[in-house]
């Protein structure tokens, strides 16, 4: 008997089968490509996916008596000899890469041997054809099926590589939910995955939370109300690109879900997946939803949290293609598929998944497939990859069922028929009368502060106002500034350094201060400019893109509650206080202050105009493309260029492209910190209880509970705690470092969050023995 996975301490009668695991993969897998007509193509990669199980030294491996071999090279042997091109090679890369990950497709990069070589060498060595019955021989001959993938244009270079990484996304989830499904029934386990409810029930909860509305007749909620009707009236629109251009305060999120529910219930589409800007608060807009829509199950908030690098923590080129003998490798680490009807995530989870070449990072993509996807302010993506996310969410459109919404308080800077040659064109506006609805949502008057402002005079202005809140560009220069003003009544501060559940509380005690009329004086850094709802009648920013200063504005006087305009005051600090922000933020800085030197109101839409158009709309190609591919004298400059220069024999970079896509320049990594609300019982020392003992496939949904206690910091950084012993590895052996907590409890500070300068510090009173 040919077996698949073993079952550990029972006999072979309770192992899996080989034809049966192949079966159940290639259904599944086709099920999940058949959203964008790649059922054939993915059926057959999951038929094959494991067909080098077949070897005699595999099946000793999984009896214990040998060495782990490679097991995936067969089945993209198989696919290439069996499939004509480009189909045979399209597949071969998802098989081959189905453990360690997309490989280049002829030059060896990122830990990965080139896929070439590989199939090379598993031509020399091909499977003993007295293993091959017609069991086994379960892919079939599909070209002719598969052919209308390709009809809508895949062959673009783009386009063919976007299709290889969604149908690797496909295998990858069929492979290890039926891993999964097979253990758990060994173990009479429930599998929790999904979720009962659908996008016509939310639907209808969200049409009777809106309800609660009705009657409201301010003239803000009057704007909110002729919004949402207007947003929701072009839900039959036939899917594709839209924007929705609508000042901060006007019910942006809301009515932008609404549409995605309608819209999605009109044209059968899936799910609807809320993509915001990564300094932006993910568990603020997901709290927002779970209450409109009555549910907490329909909704996963997804940060980048932890990653398990580019072979799902194998070592690279060796026992990168090892999943255990029972299968237990391949389970512990990639749990996330998006398997919810409403799905919040960030911009860099979003992007560098769509860009990656991990099987954890992409076995999610396949769900974007048929769904709605909201991206709120998309010019908040990096200059140097604006083109390449631009050509995926243009692909999700064209080629994948899915509808794309611009979520923007400013207008739609990153679209053709805004004036941006390089962006998304056919993009249909849903607010009605953008420049109307500027004109009625004024709010604020906004002030340039010619002088630069020390951080003396800045917290002395802070102090003379009972409420305010100061944006700043730094988490070290919020702390700074928290740390003049911490003995005032009402001083706050909310920033990344506090973990997500710690956020969730200070915003909410905010909230309650704010509606009780009690003094807040709050410092925090950019993440308050996004999906936060509190309202300041006078607000502080530096000196910031004019994006990011309209969205600053936006929290001041936000429900024009105000007998007169609220206050906004742009500001600079000296030079030598030393807070400089990263590169490219420091030139949407100076772009702002060059257009204010000669347009009066920030906020004015011939204003903002003028400001896109230096820092979108005039640059070239190379500017908006600008990663590097490769090392070395080979390397290329730019993702499409590389794509293009590799057309010819489909042999793509995948590897070296998913190296050079980052959102952020400095990745940062996870510190489980040792947070505790108050009133609830302590979470984080029982979740790593659970995770030191857990099987390690059940480590998947200990990791998804573990996201709220995070707290992101350079990787050097991390290094230092764990150095010092403020800090350790969980499970390091299994692991790596991914899972690090903090022990040293007392650098998570009640206002600031994790401080990690000093990894030493102890406070007096808990260093006396």
């Amino acid at each position: 008997m040919i077996y698949a996975h073993s079952v550990p301490g029972k006999g072979e009668e309770w192992w899996e089968p080989l034809p049966a695991h192949l079966t159940a993969v290639a259904g599944r897998a086709g099920e999940f490509a058949a959203v964008f007509g790649g059922r054939e193509l993915a059926c057959a990669m999951g038929a094959l996916h494991d067909i080098g199980k077949l070897q005699a030294a595999f099946q000793a491996y999984i009896r214990g008596q040998g060495p782990s071999v490679d097991h995936s090279t067969a089945g993209a042997v198989l696919a290439e000899r069996r499939y004509p091109a480009p189909f045979g090679r399209m597949m071969a890369y998802g098989i081959a890469g189905h453990h360690a990950g997309l490989a280049n497709g002829a030059v060896a990069g990122g830990g990965l041997s080139a896929l070439k070589d590989r199939l090379a060498a598993g031509t020399a060595a091909p499977l003993p054809a007295s293993r091959l019955t017609p069991d086994l021989d379960v892919a079939p001959a599909a070209v002719a099926l598969a052919a209308p993938v390709l009809s809508a244009g895949f062959t673009h270079e783009f386009s063919a590589a976007f299709l290889i990484r969604m149908l690797f996304s496909c295998l990858v989830d069929a492979d290890r939910l039926e891993t999964e499904r097979f253990y758990a029934e060994r173990r009479n386990e429930k599998v929790e995955r999904g979720c009962a409810l659908t996008v016509a029930d939310l639907r209808d909860r969200l049409n009777a939370h809106l309800a609660e509305f009705d009657g409201r007749t301010g003239a803000v909620d009057t704007l909110r109300s002729e919004v949402l009707a207007a947003v929701r009236a072009r839900a039959g629109d036939e899917p594709g690109l839209f924007s929705l251009t609508v000042p901060t305060g006007g019910g942006k999120t809301l009515s932008s879900l609404a549409f995605a529910l309608d819209h999605a219930v009109r044209h059968g589409l899936r799910r609807v997946i809320y993509v915001i800007p990564f300094t932006s608060v993910v568990e603020q807009t997901a709290a927002v939803f779970r209450k409109a829509l009555g549910s907490d199950d329909a909704v996963l908030e997804h940060h980048s949290g932890f990653d398990f690098g580019p072979a799902d923590g194998g070592t690279p080129d060796k026992g990168n293609d090892d999943e255990g003998k029972d299968g237990a490798k391949k389970l512990r680490l990639a749990a996330e598929n998006w398997d919810r009807p409403v799905v919040v995530t960030t911009a860099v989870q979003f992007f560098e998944s769509l860009f990656s070449n991990r099987p954890s990072a992409c076995r999610k993509l396949h769900a974007i497939a048929g769904s709605v996807v909201i991206l709120d302010e998309a010019q908040t993506l990096p200059l140097t990859m604006l083109r390449p996310c631009l050509e995926a969410l243009r692909e999700l459109a064209r080629g994948y069922r899915s509808s794309v919404v611009l979520c923007t308080a400013t207008q739609p800077a990153v679209t053709v028929e805004a004036g941006f040659r390089n962006g998304l064109d056919k993009v249909r506006e849903l607010a009605p009368d953008p420049p109307e609805l500027y004109r009625r949502l004024k709010r604020v008057t906004v002030a340039t502060i010619a002088e630069p402002l020390s951080d003396e005079a800045l917290a002395d202005r802070l102090l003379d106002e009972p409420q305010a809140l100061c944006i700043v560009k730094s988490r070290r220069h919020a702390r700074d500034l928290l740390r003049r003003i911490a003995g005032a009544d009402g001083a706050r501060h909310l920033s990344t350094s506090l973990c997500a559940k710690h956020r969730r509380a200070e915003l909410a005690a905010i909230r309650e201060d704010l509606k009780a009329g009690r003094t807040v004086r709050l410092v925090a850094t950019s993440l308050v400019e996004a999906g936060v709802d509190f309202s300041f009648p006078t607000v502080y920013r530096a000196m910031a893109g004019l994006d990011s200063i309209a969205q600053a504005a936006g929290r001041c006087n936000r429900n024009g509650e105000l007998p007169e305009l609220g206050r906004v005051f742009v500001f600079t600090s000296p030079e030598n206080e030393g807070h400089r922000p990263p590169a490219e933020l420091a030139l949407f800085a100076r772009t702002a202050a060059d257009v204010l030197r000669t347009h009066d109101d920030p906020l004015a839409l011939d204003t903002l105009r003028a400001y896109f158009q230096q820092v979108y709309w005039l640059r070239g190609d190379e500017d908006l493309d600008a990663a590097k591919v490769g090392e070395g004298p080979d390397a290329i400059r730019g993702i499409l260029t590389a794509l293009c220069r590799h057309r010819t024999k489909h042999d793509f970079p995948f590897a070296d492209i998913a190296k050079a896509f980052r959102i952020i320049d400095s990745p940062l990594v996870p510190v489980i910190v040792p947070y505790r609300p108050a009133g609830e019982p302590d979470a984080v020392p029982r979740l790593l209880d659970a995770l030191r003992h857990a099987p390690a496939d059940k480590t998947g949904g200990i990791a998804r509970d573990l996201q709220p206690y995070l707290v992101q910091v350079p990787r050097a950084a991390r290094a230092g705690l764990v150095k010092a012993g403020a800090a350790e590895c969980i499970r390091s052996d299994e692991f790596g470092d991914q899972f690090v907590a903090l022990v040293n409890g007392d650098l998570y500070h009640p206002d600031v969050g994790l401080d990690w300068e000093d990894p030493t510090f102890r406070r007096f009173e808990t260093s006396i023995f």
